[in-house]
């Protein structure tokens, strides 16, 4: 049952989506070379900020150790100079993409004269919702901006300093272009009263998207009166088959858990065929072992983990469907593909599968079969990016089936309406 929220949150984060209203509308009306030429002038304004936002980001992640953050969360929180830049470079990314707003969609002259078109619009005011992901704040933003789009930003309490300094540099650059500081907008005040504040701003608000955990998400979708796109739990599974390159797919599996094991395209669970068990587990797992995995095993797959030198113990059936967020996996060993395919169906969250086959038939099953956003054959989960699709920037990758799927980016943030030209038509 939904709390009560304070009314004096209500009312301010009621005024601050009605400023971001109007901060829409002028949007809404920018040429595409206007709002490029914006997100440049706020990719140098962050990198001209990155001292202060440096040193607020360590004082986020002082306070996270203080309170026992995990090293994994922590990393997500870093920001070092690297990292800054990376964030500032990828407005620049989303400025240099095609804009989407006033695209036609689909459109005809109908047999009667009229003439009709399906043409792509901003969606209004977004408020995100996510967790200590600093580099979101500007993802988002930018994204936001370019489509033409006001957002409300409500970050976790984590990252509130790196926020904090993040926004400040962006409307103050805003300012000073001479455009509406209310397009960027981060909530502060009101702690979690003013999440759900936002989360029910129906009418003010026209699209929330959470980022974050399973708890934030499942938070929101069940709490909000607003439209809610609902983003990425990632339990990602690596099957690989009997007719797998056992070179690739031992490369394949020490990416897809290793290379940023925090991230929701991480790999979270390891399946192979019985039949290629005895060459492959070997290998893989005294690879997951070197780079410091711990290992939730099926039972046949102890002796192979021991072998390994890895440190692991007996999965329990919930640590099949956990999203370990770190250096952990769990490890079974699967009859054919369509045990693999229910065990997927069973343990998985819809949003990244991988097959390695080298067997065509079984590669158009298992894309065909297993129900995700994304469906790799020979190749990493952790391509599920919108950075690596070409998309640039993403603002989270869905894991629903309505309105958008997988990576979104500037097409996901906008929405239709039908233009109709007449001449004194009448019905």
């Amino acid at each position: 049952m939904s709390q009560t929220i304070d009314p004096a949150v209500v009312e301010h984060v009621t005024a601050l989506a009605e400023k971001a209203r109007v901060a829409s509308r002028r949007l809404a009306l920018m040429s595409r070379a206007e709002k490029d030429a914006a997100l440049l002038v706020l990719a140098d304004a962050v990198d001209a900020a990155a001292p202060a936002v440096i040193a607020a980001n360590a004082e986020d992640i002082e306070r996270g150790r203080a309170a026992g953050m995990s090293e994994s969360l922590q990393d997500r929180l870093r920001l070092d100079e690297a990292r800054v830049g990376a964030v500032a470079q990828a407005l620049r990314d989303v400025a240099a993409l095609p804009d989407p707003v006033g695209e036609i969609v689909r459109g005809s002259t109908l047999p009667n004269g009229l003439q009709i078109r399906q043409v792509r619009v901003p969606m209004g005011v977004i408020g995100m919702i996510y967790e200590a992901r600093p580099n979101v704040t500007v993802d988002a933003a930018g994204l936001c901006l370019k489509s033409g789009n006001a957002v409300l930003l409500r970050g976790g309490s984590a990252a509130a300093s790196s926020n904090h300094a993040l926004v400040e540099a962006m409307r103050e650059s805003l300012a000073a272009q001479g455009l509406p500081v209310d397009a960027i907008t981060l909530l502060e005040e009101g702690g979690r009263d003013a999440a759900r504040a936002l989360m029910t701003a129906r009418g003010h608000v026209d699209l929330v998207i959470p980022r974050g955990g399973a708890d934030l998400i499942q938070t929101v979708v069940r709490e909000s009166t607003v439209p809610v796109i609902e983003t990425g739990v990632g339990v990602c599974h690596v099957y690989v088959d009997r007719a797998a390159d056992l070179d690739k797919a031992q490369a394949i599996t020490l990416n897809a858990k290793t290379h940023r094991p925090s991230v929701c395209n991480a790999a979270e669970s390891l399946l192979v065929h019985r039949d290629v068990a005895a060459d492959f587990l070997p290998k893989a797992l005294t690879d997951l072992a070197g780079a410091g995995v711990r290992l939730h095993v099926a039972p046949e797959v102890t002796d192979y983990a021991e072998a390994a030198g890895a440190a692991y113990a007996l999965a329990s059936e919930q640590d099949f469907g956990t999203e370990w967020h770190g250096l952990e996996m769990s490890v079974a060993v699967v009859d054919d593909i369509d045990e693999a395919m229910d065990r997927i169906r069973r343990y998985g969250t819809g949003h990244t599968e991988a097959i390695v086959t080298e067997d065509r038939a079984a590669a158009r099953r298992f894309t065909a079969e297993v129900d995700a956003a994304a469906v790799m054959v020979n190749a990493s989960t952790r391509f599920t990016d919108g950075g690596e699709f070409g998309f640039g920037a993403e603002i989270g990758i869905s894991t629903q089936k309505l309105h958008a799927r997988g990576p979104m980016a500037l097409p996901e943030l906008t929405t239709t309406k039908w233009i109709v030209e007449g001449d004194g038509h009448i019905r």
